[in-house]
């Protein structure tokens, strides 16, 4: 027994035509607001690319602007077929090609969902992905004259700002490392000579953080030295007083912004999904309502148009004997192969 079975007369079948073409159209729309997404989150990636710790934080927009062209070419395919189907005469040639193109449509799908997916999952990778990223970015800050690492100053400053965050986890991070360099101390000088020795790794380790931690809307001028010592300051203490440095980490900052993105995408992405699901079956009803004319050579008789021929228990036992069949096939060829090559 066919599944969702349908009665159609001329009428409706050029009604539904005329509304799967517009909806074909459309999803043509969805996949190039799908391509744009990719392609917006693999600049927004590239602009802090010096901050992430591994390429495959790639991988999701480049899925996404391959998924985007595939559903414009797919989806204008499929337009051209229902606008033909409007006429017999043209449909006819279409005909041939149409099981495999729904074959096709459902691995489209698929490979939709799964996109969707990998939007809302990719966030926990990508989380350890950004904390390692900063953490070795931290490290290059005073490299400004290092070939490949010039630019991670400014690269950090910028993203500080912009996203009102201070260091990895929180502003002491930059007490750990040494964040000026060696070009800008004064090696005669006592302090320098003091901070470096007291250091295991000899390394100029302060209590401050770079400007591009401070909070302009504080009233206060911005302490970005000496934050630990209450005696350097006029009216402060580090343990009460409320610092004008961004106290949220950039990890989370960035997590929070990205992940965002990533959600939003995967909604949308699961909406097209939805949208293409619907074409399909709309495109499927057009083909079998013109496949089932009572009279073939009277366009206006009546027809039946269904989604699957059987029902899906009975669609699903059918796949699995054709690939159990194919199974048994490719055991026989590489058992006659194996013969042949013993005979030899």
């Amino acid at each position: 027994m066919a599944l969702m079975k349908i009665k159609f007369d001329l009428k409706k079948r050029v009604k539904l035509a005329q509304f799967v073409w517009f909806m074909y159209w459309f999803s043509v729309m969805a996949g190039v607001l799908v391509l744009s997404m990719g392609l917006f989150f693999k600049i927004e990636l590239r602009k802090r690319s010096e901050l992430m710790d591994n390429k495959e934080s790639h991988f999701l927009p480049n899925l996404l602007i391959l998924v985007g062209l595939l559903a414009c070419g797919i989806n204008a395919f499929g337009g051209k077929v229902c606008y033909d189907s409007l006429d017999p005469t043209k449909f006819i040639k279409w005909k041939p090609l149409l099981k495999p193109f729904l074959v096709s449509c459902v691995g489209f799908n698929v490979l939709l969902f799964l996109t969707a997916l990998l939007c809302f999952l990719m966030r926990i990778p990508f989380q350890f992905t950004l904390a390692e990223g900063l953490k070795n970015g931290m490290k290059y800050y005073k490299d400004t004259d290092t070939p490949g690492r010039c630019y991670m100053k400014r690269t950090l400053d910028l993203m500080q700002m912009e996203f009102r965050c201070c260091g990895n986890n929180n502003y002491r991070d930059w007490f750990e490392i040494q964040w000026v360099s060696n070009r800008y101390l004064d090696f005669s000088a006592k302090a320098v000579k003091d901070r470096i020795g007291s250091n295991v790794d000899g390394q100029y380790l302060m209590d401050g953080v770079p400007f591009s931690c401070c909070n302009p809307s504080s009233p206060r001028p911005c302490i970005q030295g000496q934050m630990t010592n209450n005696s350097a300051h006029y009216s402060y203490d580090h343990y009460t007083e409320d610092l004008n440095v961004w106290k949220r980490g950039c990890s989370e900052a960035l997590l929070s912004y990205y992940g965002g993105l990533m959600n939003t995408i995967g909604a949308l992405v699961l909406l097209v999904t939805m949208l293409e699901v619907a074409v399909m079956i709309g495109l499927q009803y057009v083909n079998t309502s013109l496949s089932t004319l009572a009279n073939p050579d009277d366009p206006e008789s009546e027809s039946e148009g269904w989604i699957l021929e059987k029902t899906m228990m009975e669609t699903f036992t059918d796949i699995m004997a054709t690939m159990k069949a194919m199974g048994k096939g490719n055991q026989v060829e590489e058992g006659a192969e194996a013969a042949v090559a013993t005979v030899s």
